[in-house]
Formats: structure tokens, C-alpha cells, sequence
């Protein structure tokens, strides 16, 4: 049971939240839903794929972190955040906050302006350990700010992934993508349900569509997609360091 609150320094001074990752908080998720605002720092660590919830649907974009559900090859208690990466996806680092809307005046053609909110029955909510949201003064901590520029990570990504993956569909990039490998174990593991780049239309692409890319912003974002599937090779050795320990 959720219970989603608008956040302010009055009633959530003495609130902190746990900026650690582990199975006890829900962290051990084999994906994440990431945001094109995000690709150029998540194609450092990890596999950056899109799916569909059905045939018809919408693509999303994800990051690989295991092979079977509830497997997170990123999570390691030995880390002090208890994750092994420098960069952790928005939509997971974010713990117990979220955007919410609200509108400042009366009128309703108003635009709504973006709020945060807290979810205070997230296990990650704590009223006697973890970080500070708010200084003695009533300013937002350091902590606050960082977890505020996440969240409009995840803001200005979801306004931005419609139109990107709608260019790739236009251009004919996505292709469907089966991932196939042996652990050391000699067990077989089979992916299926992902796209990617069509990296062989992206090197025959026109000129025209090139500079459209370009000047969209999106190339980089498409590289970045291409770039990351490098890390399927370091996430099947998580995988196999998994099994040996």
C-alpha cells in the first residue's frame, strides 16, 4: 500500500530516506525503465535495450541487470550504496519520491507545474536513519537536490522517448534481438522480446536522415544504444562471478 504526500520542509523535516540498494527494498529487478535523457551515462555501464508490452504497443527502453527475474547482477553489499556501478538508473535511484503535478492558480487551462512527492510507506522511508531531506534551515539538502534533478531526468525523458523512438521506427532502426550465451555452468540462457539497433541500417542510412538525426539530438542517443550492448559481455561475466562464488 502506497501513501503518496506532497513534500515540504514542515512536515517531512525530521524525514530521511535510505539511499542504499538491496533485495530488502525491492532492488533486485532484472531491468529498469530508463529514459533517453539517461543513455549517455547508462551506455557506460550497462545494456541498453527496448520492449514492447505487446505487439501494438509503445516501445520503452530498458536497462539489462540479470538474466532471470528478480536477478540483479548490480547489487553487491560489499559497495557502500550496496550497488556496483557509478551510474544508477533515475527510475530505481529515485526510492520513495516521484513527480507529481499541481496547478499554483485557479485557472484551469493553467499549466500544472511539476511537484515532488514521497511516498512514505516506501520501506527505503525512515525517521531515524538514511540521508537528510531538508537542512535546519529549511533548505533542501544536498541529498534532496540530487534525488530533484533525477526525477527531472525521468521528467524530460518521458516527454522525449515518444518522439525518439518514433524516429527509429521512421528510419527502420529497431530491430528484434534474440540474446544467446552458455554460463560456465554449460546452462543455456535465451533472451527474447528485446529490440535494438539495426546497426547495419544505421551505416547505410541517407545523408538527409543523418543531419535529421543529428540536429534532433537523437544521434548520440542512437550510438549510445549501439555502444551499450558491449556491456551484455560484462554482464554475463557478473553473471558467471555470480555462480563461481
Amino acid at each position: 500500500m502506497t501513501k503518496h504526500v506532497l513534500l515540504n520542509n514542515i512536515d517531512h523535516q525530521d524525514t530521511r530516506v535510505i539511499h542504499y540498494f538491496g533485495p530488502e527494498f525491492g532492488d533486485n529487478l532484472h531491468s529498469a525503465l530508463v529514459f533517453p535523457t539517461e543513455f549517455t551515462e547508462l551506455q557506460k555501464e550497462y545494456p541498453i535495450l527496448l520492449r514492447k508490452d505487446d505487439p501494438q504497443g509503445a516501445y520503452q527502453a530498458i536497462a539489462l541487470l540479470g538474466f532471470a527475474a528478480a536477478e540483479n547482477l548490480y547489487l553487491n553489499n560489499q559497495h557502500a550504496t550496496g550497488w556496483d556501478a557509478l551510474y544508477i538508473p533515475a527510475s530505481i535511484e529515485k526510492g520513495p519520491f516521484l513527480i507529481g503535478f499541481q496547478r499554483s492558480g485557479a485557472l484551469q487551462d493553467e499549466k500544472p507545474d511539476a511537484v515532488v512527492h514521497i511516498d512514505m510507506a516506501h520501506p527505503k522511508v525512515s525517521s531515524a536513519q538514511g540521508q537528510q531531506l531538508f537542512l535546519a534551515q529549511g533548505g533542501n539538502s544536498p541529498y534532496l537536490e540530487h534525488i530533484s534533478a533525477r526525477l527531472d531526468t525521468i521528467h524530460q525523458g518521458s516527454v522525449l522517448a515518444p518522439v525518439f523512438y518514433k524516429a527509429l521506427e521512421q528510419l527502420e532502426l529497431v530491430e528484434a534481438v534474440t540474446i544467446e550465451f552458455t554460463l560456465c555452468t554449460s546452462e543455456k540462457v535465451r533472451l527474447t522480446g528485446n529490440y535494438c539497433i539495426n546497426e547495419q541500417r544505421l551505416a547505410t542510412l541517407p545523408a538527409e536522415a543523418l543531419v535529421q538525426l543529428q540536429q534532433s539530438g537523437f544521434l548520440p542517443l542512437v550510438y549510445a544504444m549501439v555502444f551499450s550492448m558491449s556491456n551484455i559481455r560484462h554482464l554475463i561475466d557478473r553473471k558467471n562471478n555470480s555462480l563461481r562464488q
